[in-house]
């Protein structure tokens, strides 16, 4: 039987996916973002072992709360249990859950295993969550130690097999809010038909005390969180690329 690693779960996850949802954070994260708010989460040695059977168990309890939502999968980043995300997700679809992904795709890769069982997990996915952090591989490595060669030819992948996509972008001042940057990915996304919805988050600054807690330096302690109405500004722009890139 597959067996994952998790972080926590939400029972009555709202902001993970279409309606109420169930939600496990799964451990294990190669990202190091700056403004990471679970740094508990990196750890793919931590965690606490889950079946298949006793997350749908757990569902199950709750299951009339979920008739419009479903079953998330996030993290830390969920893609390092592919094996264990393939399982869950084709035993929820068989029964009728509504299934989805949060990633930020940084372990994507054209491995022909790799690419075979992600075609099988894809297959059980009803809609992909991607955080794109920056469109700048520079910038993007400064902001999570790693480039986002890995995150746009995950896009492309995902564009290719057309699914279903909600975008994701945390907006920090100074790192991921000038207008040029905001219009790339706003015509990166303008690309890719097969994206139904972006949000755009303010960054937050929650993550601070587990950091103190983990006795890890928070590098983003001289940032303030950003005003809402900066957040909305910038999901302007971003739709300003969008639609230069549909012309």
């Amino acid at each position: 039987m597959a067996t994952g690693y998790i972080h926590s779960r939400e029972s009555f996850g709202t902001v993970d996916g279409p309606g109420v949802r169930y939600v496990l954070f799964m451990q294990g994260c190669p990202a190091r973002c700056l403004y990471c708010h679970n740094p508990d989460t990196w750890d793919i040695h931590g965690g606490t072992s889950v079946t298949v059977e006793d997350v749908l168990s757990e569902y199950r309890k709750n299951r009339m709360f979920y008739r419009n939502g479903g079953i998330t999968v996030s993290g830390g980043e969920p893609l390092l249990q592919l094996p264990f995300l393939c399982a869950l997700f084709k035993a929820a679809r068989e029964e009728g859950i509504h299934t989805c992904l949060d990633t930020a795709g940084v372990t994507f890769h054209r491995d022909p295993v790799y690419l075979s069982m992600l075609d099988d997990l894809m297959s059980h996915t009803d809609l992909v969550m991607l955080d794109i952090k920056h469109t700048d591989p520079e910038k993007h490595k400064m902001l999570t130690g790693m480039d986002n060669a890995a995150v746009l030819d995950f896009a492309r992948y995902l564009t290719d097999k057309n699914i279903t996509v909600w975008i994701r972008r945390v907006v920090v001042e100074g790192l991921t809010d000038d207008e040029e940057e905001l219009l790339s990915l706003g015509r990166l996304i303008g690309e890719m038909p097969n994206v139904k919805a972006l949000d755009v988050l303010p960054y937050h600054a929650l993550g601070a005390q587990k950091y103190a807690g983990l006795g890890i330096p928070y590098p983003l302690a001289h940032l303030s969180p950003l005003p809402t109405e900066k957040a909305v500004a910038a999901k302007k722009t971003v739709l300003a690329g969008i639609r230069e890139a549909k012309k």
